[in-house]
């Protein structure tokens, strides 16, 4: 047996056992990893916060704009992790994943989808941010760089857990 390999498996988080398997972002809980990100994002400083973060709306269906002051770093990393685990996304598709129930007074409620305008400006934060790029088949993926980053975050989180 040689040391250094055995300290270099035992370093590495276990993902889903099997010796050597680096932790990817599927293997980590994903609301632990999004605050984790969202946390990472913070402490860079490198994410423009929109101009009317603190009065802007997430959604027409909402009624007051979010209590949590960080919720835009939550909500890139929530798109992050999103277009990770779903190649091609795009703000489209998006929008029906941060959607909810639209409430029509005595009627009965519908699917509704959210803002586009805050999902678009996290995808070009993120691409500003060289973690996505845009697919060939339209929308974005993950770049190599951003995969780098986010599995490096799903490490650091498996190992926290």
């Amino acid at each position: 047996r040689v040391p250094a390999l055995e300290k270099l498996h035992t370093n590495m988080a276990k993902g889903n056992g099997k010796k050597g398997h680096a932790c990817v972002v599927k293997d980590v809980d994903a609301g632990k990893f999004v605050v984790a990100l969202a946390a990472h994002f913070k402490r860079e400083g490198k994410l423009d916060m929109p101009k009317l973060a603190d009065t802007v709306k997430t959604a027409p269906f909402k009624e007051y704009s979010p209590y949590d002051a960080d919720w835009f770093y939550v909500r890139v990393a929530a798109v992050a992790r999103h277009v990770y685990v779903r190649p091609g996304t795009g703000v489209g598709d998006l929008t029906k994943v941060f959607g909810g129930p639209a409430r029509n007074g005595t009627s009965p409620s519908h699917r509704a989808r959210s803002a586009r305008g805050n999902l678009r400006l996290a995808l070009q934060q993120l691409e500003k941010l060289d973690i996505l790029e845009a697919a060939d088949n339209g929308g974005r993926k993950i770049s190599k760089n951003g995969s780098k980053q986010l599995d490096l975050i799903a490490g650091r989180v498996q190992q926290g857990s």
